[in-house]
C-alpha cells in the first residue's frame, strides 16, 4: 500500500484551509493517561473534551500521516443529524424510547458542535442552513413522502422535517427536474479541513500531545504498539474509522468504502442567483445511490457521490482517491442536476475512504480501558463531536444522558471474509444503481432497492 500525504490528491479543503498547525515534534512518551489512535474527528474530539474536562490528564493522540489526513478532511462538510440506521433496528436491541432519544441527541449536536467550537475559537465557516433533499420523478416523490411519514412515527415534528411543494423547492436550490423537495434544519455547511486543525491547535493548546507520523500497529489494554516503539497508557481509544482494517485483529470490522468529490471554480452571482442555496443549504436527491453537494463561504459548489468500488480485502490506498470514470459521472450529475454550470471549470476532484459496519450501526464502546469509535457510514462530522463527548464522558467514568444512549457499548456482527465481502458491497453498489434508473424510467419505486435495504 502507499498511502502518504505525498501521494493523495489534495482537496479543495486542504488546499484553502490555510497553513497546518504548528504542532510540537514530540518524541513517544513511555506512557501516557490516555492513548489515542486515529488524528481525525473522534480521536481530536475525545482528546479535547477530556482535557476540557480534566485538564491534567496526560492525552497523546498518534496520527499515521497528519491530522484530518483521513475522511475527516476529505468529506462534504455536512454537520448533519442523519445516522445511518433505522430507528426501528435500534429499538430492536434497545427500546422504541432509545432509538428516540438517538436522533434528539443527533439534533442536539448540530447545535453543540457550533458551540463547541466558539469557545475554542475554531472558525470552521460553519453555517446553520439545513438540508434540501429533492425528488425529480414520480418514484422519488412516492418515496420522500413515505419517509417523511416514517420520521414523524418516530418522533420528528414539522420543526424537524417538513415537505416542500415544487415552487418551495426551487425557492431554495434551482434544480432542475425539481417536482418537490424535503426540509430539515438539522445541518449546517463547515469547512472540514479548517475544522479538523482548529480540533489540533485547541487539543495542543490545551497540552494534549499529537503525535503525526506515528502510526499504530497494534493495541491492547494498557499497551500501543507503533511504528516508533511501545507506549503503555491506562486508556487506549480507536479512533480509526476507514483505516482499520490495517490494525492487527481488525480486518473485517469496518469495511472502507470510497466517497468522490468534485469543487469548481469560485461561481459568480448571477450563477448563485440561479442556483439559490442563498443559506448554504447542504443539498442530495432522493435516490438511492448517494449524492451530496454544498455552497462554500467561498462562493464554490462542493459535490460528492458514492459510486466507486470497494477493493478487495479492505484495501486502501491513495490510487483510489481518484478515480476517471466515477469523477467524470459526478461532472455529469452536476451539470444535469444544474445546467447553468456548463462552462464552469472543476478544479478538484479527490475522493478518500469512510467506514461501514456490517449493521449499519454507529458505535462508542469503552470498558477495561479499551475504547472504540466509529461507524458512521460517511455522516461522521457532527456523529464524531458526540462520540468524542460519550467517549470521555465514559473514560472519566460519568454516567451521563449521552452515556445511556443505545450506540453505547454496542457491538455487531463483524462483516464476512473474502469473497463474499467484495461481492455483497460491489453488489449493493450495482443493485441501487439499477434501483435508480428503473425508478427515473417507470416513475414507480422500485422493488429491487427494497430488497437490497432489507438485506443491510
Amino acid at each position: 500500500m502507499s498511502y502518504g500525504p505525498e501521494s493523495a490528491p489534495e482537496s479543495l479543503w486542504r488546499a484553502t484551509a490555510g497553513p497546518s498547525p504548528e504542532l510540537p515534534h514530540t518524541p513517544l512518551p513511555e506512557h501516557a493517561d490516555v492513548v489515542v489512535i486515529g488524528g481525525g474527528y473522534t480521536g481530536l474530539w475525545t482528546a479535547l473534551h477530556l482535557l476540557r474536562e480534566q485538564p491534567d490528564l496526560d492525552v497523546v493522540v498518534l496520527e499515521r500521516t497528519s491530522v484530518g489526513f483521513g475522511a475527516s478532511g476529505r468529506n462534504g462538510g455536512w454537520a448533519s443529524a442523519i445516522f445511518p440506521t433505522s430507528p426501528e433496528r435500534v429499538a430492536a436491541f434497545s427500546s422504541r424510547e432509545s432509538a428516540i432519544a438517538m436522533h434528539q441527541a443527533m439534533y442536539r449536536v448540530v447545535d453543540e458542535l457550533a458551540e463547541w467550537t466558539a469557545e475554542e475559537d475554531i472558525d470552521c465557516e460553519y453555517a446553520k442552513g439545513g438540508t434540501i433533499t429533492v425528488a425529480r420523478n414520480a418514484a422519488q416523490v412516492i418515496s420522500m413522502a413515505a419517509e417523511i411519514e416514517h420520521e414523524r412515527s418516530w418522533g420528528a415534528t414539522e420543526a424537524d422535517v417538513r415537505t416542500l411543494d415544487r415552487d418551495a423547492t426551487l425557492a431554495r436550490v434551482g434544480m432542475a427536474g425539481a417536482l418537490a423537495g424535503k426540509y430539515t434544519p438539522h445541518c449546517a455547511a463547515i469547512h472540514p479541513m479548517k475544522l479538523i486543525q482548529g480540533l489540533a491547535r485547541a487539543v495542543s493548546r490545551r497540552g494534549g500531545a499529537i503525535l503525526e507520523g506515528t502510526a499504530a500497529l497494534s493495541y491492547s489494554s494498557g499497551v500501543v504498539s507503533t511504528n516508533r516503539g511501545v507506549i503503555t497508557c491506562d486508556a487506549v481509544v480507536r479512533a480509526t474509522e476507514g483505516f482499520t482494517a490495517r490494525l492487527d485483529g481488525h480486518a473485517r470490522e469496518i469495511m472502507p468504502i470510497y466517497s468522490l468529490m468534485i469543487a469548481t471554480e469560485p461561481l459568480s452571482d448571477a450563477r448563485w442567483d440561479e442556483i439559490g442555496l442563498r443559506e448554504r443549504e447542504t443539498f442530495t436527491e432522493q435516490r438511492h445511490v448517494t449524492i451530496y453537494g454544498q455552497r462554500t463561504a467561498d462562493g464554490r459548489l462542493a459535490f460528492g457521490g458514492r459510486g466507486a468500488p470497494y477493493h478487495w480485502g479492505s484495501d486502501v490506498d491513495s490510487r483510489y482517491d481518484t478515480h476517471r470514470g466515477v469523477h467524470r459521472r459526478l461532472h455529469e450529475t452536476l451539470l444535469e442536476l444544474f445546467p447553468v454550470l456548463g462552462d464552469t471549470r472543476i478544479t478538484h476532484r479527490w475522493g478518500g475512504a469512510l467506514g461501514i459496519p456490517r449493521d449499519y450501526m454507529p458505535f462508542v464502546r469503552y470498558a477495561d480501558g479499551v475504547g472504540a469509535a466509529g461507524g458512521y457510514v460517511g455522516d461522521g462530522v457532527a456523529s464524531a463531536a458526540l462520540a468524542g463527548r460519550t467517549m470521555a464522558d465514559l473514560i472519566l467514568g460519568r454516567s451521563t444522558e449521552r452515556t445511556g444512549l443505545p450506540w453505547v457499548n454496542h457491538r455487531g456482527r463483524d462483516w464476512e471474509p473474502e469473497p463474499v465481502r467484495w461481492m455483497e458491497a460491489n453488489g449493493m453498489l450495482a443493485g441501487l444503481s439499477i434501483a435508480d434508473a428503473m425508478e427515473a424510467r417507470s416513475g414507480k419505486p422500485s422493488p429491487i432497492a427494497d430488497l437490497l435495504y432489507r438485506f443491510l
